[in-house]
């Protein structure tokens, strides 16, 4: 039998999978009963996400109290009830929205995209809203909350830094071979997006609420552009400059605005680090 404690003298990689393993015992005999009953995929990994992520939440205290004797485990992990990070929350969506529409903005003046009407355009908008709160909100927690401590626990900052954003572009091509080869142009994207979003936490005093809006702020923009067809690409320009298979993670324009941001972040983290 482990002792639960002896957990925290192990390795990264060996705690890291004793975590995921306990995460699966504990969701595997819930989530297997609905993808076998709820006929609809979709709503199958709905519910089955959701469930992982809930028990996730249950998890994390737990093993903070068990393994490194820590009560406030999900605090040291930036998420904190306090208005200052609400307010940097609902800065971190302001930017990101806007740089996703300035993105296709600048498409639109060279000619790349046409813009067109939508319909139920507010209904998108609320749905996509809540949709990229969703996904900020669970993706900072397990990247830039639990996998960046894990990590932080054996390895230098940077070496964490690097290793926290292959880690975060990798797990985005958990999918078929087909899908990998697919979508493999936005790979850098990613890891870009994942250094940002260290670099936003870091400026923050490691409080999570930037992270967390920026994420959700980028992937709400895209959803109302993409899913409410707000943009037609003219095909002027080859797709590696506007993004294959339309996303602009994939693009050389997306990489330019993601550089610029993750300098705006980096000198955001520097500015925090002299204070």
């Amino acid at each position: 039998m482990i002792n639960p404690s002896q957990i925290a003298t192990y390795p990264f990689p060996l705690r890291v999978i004793i975590f995921l393993l306990i995460l699966a015992a504990i969701w595997l005999p819930v989530a297997a009963p609905i993808y076998l009953l709820v006929k609809d995929s979709n709503l199958a990994t709905i519910l089955t996400m959701g469930l992982l992520f809930a028990e996730f939440l249950f998890l994390v205290p737990r093993w903070g109290k068990q393994v490194y004797g820590q009560t406030q485990l999900l605090k040291s992990y930036g998420l904190v009830n306090t208005r200052q990070n609400g307010f940097e929350l609902l800065v971190g969506l302001a930017i990101g929205i806007s740089i996703t529409f300035t993105l296709f903005l600048v498409q639109g003046l060279l000619g790349f995209v046409a813009w067109q009407n939508s319909d139920n355009l507010p209904r998108i908008m609320a749905e996509g809203l809540l949709s990229a709160l969703g996904v900020g909100f669970a993706e900072e927690l397990v990247f830039r909350g639990w996998l960046l401590d894990e990590l932080q626990r054996d390895y230098s900052y940077p070496m964490s830094v690097r290793a926290n954003s292959l880690v975060f572009a990798l797990s985005h091509f958990i999918k078929s071979v087909e899908g990998m080869l697919r979508t493999w142009p936005q790979f850098p994207g990613l890891l870009l997006l994942g250094l940002i979003l260290v670099l936003a936490k870091r400026s923050r005093q490691n409080r999570l609420g930037l992270s967390i809006g920026l994420h959700a702020g980028l992937v709400w923009g895209y959803y109302i552009i993409n899913i409410g067809e707000l943009v037609r690409y003219s095909g002027s320009v080859p797709d590696w400059v506007t993004g294959v298979n339309g996303n602009p993670l994939a693009g050389a324009i997306g990489l330019l605005f993601l550089s610029v941001l993750a300098v705006g972040m980096r000198q955001m983290s520097e500015h925090s680090k002299g204070l």
